[in-house]
């Protein structure tokens, strides 16, 4: 029996209705994976593990993610981002935009998840040029620039691994895909940014 199911087969063995576990996916919270013909398909043992969690009364998916975005939300405002020498140095839209870019970088961690990757190249670059811009702008140094991705990027994922963790589902093949995504982001952002500093005449 091979260990790859539909999305149908995950629907029943989880319970739910197929457009739920579509929406899940959709979500980044049940990982998936695509067939040369663009069908979804999920790890029996993955989608397992969610249904006993479950049966256990664990934690459900959707509330699991209100959770991730509760605990960046919460690391964000208290305080972590005053004690990093890149954030006091931005006025108040500067930082601003900065606390919205965390939103657009999770946004795009789940569409890479749900994905299984499908034009990650792409998003990683547009997400690395928005980082070296803003930096720029804001008269960061590359290294500033790459401190505050890096500071959104490890407290999004640190977030993720502690919800799944408290849920018992497996998240090491999941971690190391969003650390090669935004890997990914991190070069095209010191690459934009070193190019962008040839140019001074530009943000």
């Amino acid at each position: 029996m091979s260990d790859l199911i539909s999305l149908k087969e995950a629907a029943l063995i989880l319970g739910v209705h197929p457009s739920t576990v579509r929406v899940w996916t959709n979500k980044g919270i049940l990982p998936s994976f695509r067939t040369p013909g663009g069908h979804r398909r999920y790890r029996r043992t993955d989608v397992e593990l969610w249904a006993e969690h479950a049966r256990r009364g664990g934690l459900e998916p959707e509330a699991m993610m209100q959770s991730v975005v509760r605990s960046v939300r919460m690391r964000i405002a208290e305080g972590q981002l005053e004690g990093q020498g890149w954030y006091r140095k931005l006025d108040a839209e500067a930082r601003l935009q900065y606390r919205q870019s965390a939103h657009s970088l999770f946004q795009s961690l789940l569409g890479f998840l749900s994905t299984n990757g499908i034009n990650s190249s792409a998003e990683a670059h547009a997400i690395g040029f928005e980082y070296a811009s803003r930096a720029r702008r804001y008269g960061l140094s590359y290294v500033e620039a790459a401190q505050a991705f890096l500071f959104f990027r490890n407290t999004l994922i640190e977030s993720l691994a502690t919800a799944y963790r408290q849920a018992n589902v497996p998240f090491e093949e999941m971690l190391h895909r969003m650390h090669a995504f935004t890997d990914e982001i991190l070069i095209s952002l010191l690459k934009t940014y070193q190019t962008l500093e040839k140019r001074p005449d530009k943000p």
